[in-house]
């Protein structure tokens, strides 16, 4: 090596099939040289290991530099790698350096394909998005994927998130786009939704069925959910429309109302890794206690039906639970709990559920309207709940750590 390219650090590559030791060997013979190690990063695909190494010369250490070089070749070849290296400018280093990082998440229960990753790559490309690393979260198939970005300070976030929803869409493939902070693997409260995103049924409506009154009242909470009329007006129309209703048959309807695919193997999971649950519904404390109690739920929060003698009066009691109520409720039970805002995880499907999905460190738009899909930080359209665990850095149901 000569003295005239000592000004810069070594970068040293070197790969092969993976054992343990590899990194120690090498980390051994840079600690007992004067050299100083810069950078370092390893990653291991399919049994197979890539480790770079980056470390400084001084100008007086030629002679040295050979011996490590030397000696870092011969213990490659002993252990059946290959080693490669070069000379790069201190510039190379400090590029980029302070563009904000973020992970794209990605996740199929039917696995992910080249034509994906492919797309994927594109979308990051054209918005000068640099990959750092890829790194598969499903240990035991092919189906979720942590991209680490570094994003240029000047990026559209809405014109790069509708980018995503459209690869998303076209591959039926469920993608986020997490802030990668302190706070991504820390959550420690899920709050829930309930009509739609908890279970698989709008309860008012099926309550409308059995009154005689569906096709009324669906049109109404078809309004509403999409954001095209107050929810409060559309409440007090629905439940007016209620009166009469038994206590026995809103029992009944209880007894039948599905979840959704997943959702109880998601809550087994959070809540042996000790996270809290709520549910906040626009719908009735009839089904959200009732909820709450046969799911082992912290907190559960819905509107209040007024019943007289069994019956209901078609009037709901008390404060209405509407969008701006359920981000008060949220931000409520995280004080109670003393969870920052960063670490609570929203769910839900519906216009009134955004200044919640808003207010939540990570809201996922389930399921959702198109309309609210586009405003939401992120969405999930594709697979079961389970598959939020990937989002929160927990590879797959049954989880522990």
């Amino acid at each position: 090596m000569s003295k005239s390219k000592l000004n810069s650090n070594l970068l040293i590559n070197v790969a092969g099939p993976d054992k343990p030791g590899i990194t120690e060997g090498m980390m051994k013979m840079i600690a007992r040289s004067p050299h100083q190690l810069v950078d370092i990063g390893q990653a291991v695909t399919h049994g197979l290991l890539s480790l770079s190494i980056v470390i400084q010369f001084d100008e007086q250490e030629d002679e040295q530099g050979d011996a490590l070089l030397k000696d870092l070749l011969f213990a490659a070849n002993k252990l059946g790698l290959s080693l490669s290296y070069k000379l790069v400018g201190n510039e190379t280093l400090s590029e980029r350096v302070n563009d904000p990082r973020f992970i794209v998440s990605c996740v199929s229960e039917k696995g992910l394909h080249a034509n994906f990753v492919r797309d994927m790559a594109t979308t990051l490309a054209q918005k000068n998005i640099n990959i750092l690393r890829i790194d598969k979260i499903s240990p035991n198939s092919f189906s979720g994927l942590e991209i680490m970005t570094s994003v240029p300070q000047e990026v559209d976030f809405s014109e790069l998130k509708a980018e995503l929803i459209k690869v998303s869409s076209n591959h039926g493939i469920d993608v986020a786009f997490l802030k990668d902070n302190v706070f991504r693997r820390s959550k420690r409260l899920i709050v829930f939704d309930m009509d739609s995103t908890l279970i698989q049924a709008e309860v008012i409506d099926e309550m409308a069925e059995i009154c005689g009154v569906g096709a009324e009242v669906k049109a109404i909470t078809h309004r509403a959910m999409n954001g095209e009329m107050d929810f409060r007006a559309s409440l007090t129309q629905r439940v007016a429309k209620l009166k009469g209703l038994s206590v026995t048959q809103m029992q009944e309807l209880l007894e039948r109302l599905p979840l959704t695919d997943g959702v109880e193997d998601f809550l087994r999971t959070i809540k042996s890794l000790g996270f809290k649950v709520a549910l906040i519904s626009g719908g009735f404390s009839f089904f959200t206690d009732a909820f709450k109690n046969k799911l082992g739920l912290d907190y559960a929060f819905g509107n209040e039906l007024e019943i007289e003698r069994g019956e209901l009066t078609g009037r709901v009691k008390g404060t209405i639970v509407d969008a701006e109520q359920k981000a008060f409720l949220l931000k409520f039970i995280a004080q109670q709990e003393g969870i920052h805002l960063e670490q609570v995880v929203a769910i839900g499907d519906g216009a009134n559920d955004l200044p919640m999905l808003a207010t939540a460190g990570l809201g996922i738009a389930f399921h959702a309207k198109e309309n609210v899909k586009k405003v939401a930080q992120n969405h999930m359209s594709h697979g079961p709940m389970t598959s939020i665990l990937y989002f929160l850095g927990i590879p797959g149901p049954g989880t522990h750590f």
